[in-house]
């Protein structure tokens, strides 16, 4: 499908404005979640925010490789939300809300001002979800499904189109996933960390404990 142009700016209409429609008609079908979905939108984020702490504070006694991986997901989480908003300027799309402004949302379009492509909410969602999974499997997949209603309510809350979403999980997702190839530097970094200062922070496994008490 061809891409429209408003202002100059990409119409995110032309490419997906149907859908958005879409949950924009379930949304004002289900009051009852609205109360959830704008509360949630945010919070998910504090509770992202916290699966880390809980994966760090545990890996303060594991092999420096765990801890390596979850050093990553802060870094991956901000690169990926510098790039998001590289993207936002360089497409320039403009908010939904702004494309369809006799359509009424759950929320005020008061983000009119921020570009709309792809989402930051996402795109820090989805980076720190997939990191965690590179941390473990099952801290990972429950902040994948964190970083899912995150999504979903972004489009539901009328700030968002599918596509933003789209965009920034995959924007999210491959930014962390270039952790793979960060792994070995990382944990030998971590490992020179574990003897001086930077132990409180960092750790100590219960073998490298007996280690350096050797």
């Amino acid at each position: 499908m061809s891409i429209e142009r408003l202002g100059g700016a990409v119409d995110g209409g032309a490419i997906d404005g149907g859908w958005y429609l879409d949950v924009l008609g379930f949304a004002r079908a289900t009051p009852w979640l609205h109360g959830f979905f704008q509360v949630f939108t945010n919070a998910g984020l504090v509770l992202l925010a916290l699966f880390v702490a809980v994966a760090w504070w545990r890996a303060r006694r594991q092999d420096a490789a765990r801890m390596a991986a979850v050093l990553w997901v802060p870094i991956a989480v901000g690169l990926a939300y510098g790039l998001s908003n590289l993207v936002k300027i360089l497409v320039g799309e403009p908010r939904p809300c702004v494309r369809y402004p006799a359509v009424p949302t759950v929320v005020t379009c008061d983000f009119a001002t921020d570009y709309s492509f792809p989402s930051n909410h996402v795109t820090i969602a989805v980076s720190a979800a997939v990191a965690l999974f590179l941390v473990g499997r099952r801290a990972g997949l429950a902040a994948l499904a964190v970083a899912a209603l995150i999504g979903f309510s972004r489009v539901y809350l009328g700030a968002h189109y599918v596509h933003d979403v789209l965009a920034g999980a995959l924007l999210g997702a491959a930014v962390a996933l270039i952790g793979l190839l960060l792994r070995a530097p990382l944990t030998a970094l971590v490992s020179r960390l574990r003897s001086g200062r930077y132990r409180p922070l960092v750790g100590t496994s219960a073998h490298e404990g007996r280690r350096v008490a050797g």
